[in-house]
């Protein structure tokens, strides 16, 4: 048995770009002449872009501050970084092309831009990845579940089918509340366990006979 497809989170799940947002945010909140606390940068992991950057407002105590100029900005200072290469989580790579080699279906579910996810992907590679869906993309972000249902829908698989593989809490909650079956690998998130998620460390040693096992 073999799941329908496979949904993989992108930040945090298959490459170590968190480190990189919290860099550029750290720049945007001196550029405001404020200090981004550790508190609230973990807060905004998995989130939409309109709910970080509330929590950013909020977290340098500038609530009022313009959203489109910081966004910009951000935009700009991560997509340079990320057009420096990205670095693989442990595992990831050697999944994605297991589970492709395996023939089954694979989608990108985002809660980053798609402007950013196009660099990523020079990473990632989009020849991996049947269907992608961005952050930007869907009424409702992560952690409603239209994401990942838009993914299977794209597919055209049954949602119930399919594995999502997700780091944040966000993420685990949209992927869950789809009905997909969850693969949770924290990074930067300490994750408590859950009725129907599957917490492991790393992906590393994870195939795609263990994530058919996760469908029983």
């Amino acid at each position: 048995m073999k799941p329908a497809a496979v949904l993989f989170d992108m930040d945090g799940t298959l490459v170590d770009s968190e480190r990189i947002w919290g860099i550029a945010l750290t720049e945007l909140a001196a550029r405001a002449g404020g200090t981004l606390s550790e508190s609230a940068r973990l807060a905004m992991v998995g989130t939409s872009s309109a709910d970080s950057m509330r929590i950013f407002r909020a977290d340098i105590g500038q609530p009022d501050r313009p959203e489109a100029p910081d966004l910009a900005w951000l935009t700009a200072r991560v997509r340079d970084m990320f057009a420096d290469g990205l670095v693989w989580r442990p595992g990831a790579m050697e999944l994605l092309l297991a589970v492709r080699a395996a023939g089954i279906p694979t989608a990108l579910v985002t809660s980053t831009g798609r402007e950013l996810v196009e660099v990523a992907l020079k990473t990632l590679g989009v020849e991996n990845f049947d269907v992608v869906v961005c952050g930007d993309e869907v009424k409702r972000p992560k952690p409603d579940p239209e994401p990942y249902r838009t993914a299977a829908e794209l597919l055209g698989v049954p949602i119930g089918s399919c594995v999502a593989i997700e780091d944040s809490h966000s993420g685990v909650a949209s992927a869950r509340a789809a009905g997909a079956a969850v693969l949770a690998v924290p990074a930067e998130l300490e994750l408590e366990p859950v009725d129907g998620v599957h917490l492991r460390t790393t992906l590393t040693g994870v195939d795609p006979l263990f994530l058919a096992a996760l469908l029983v």
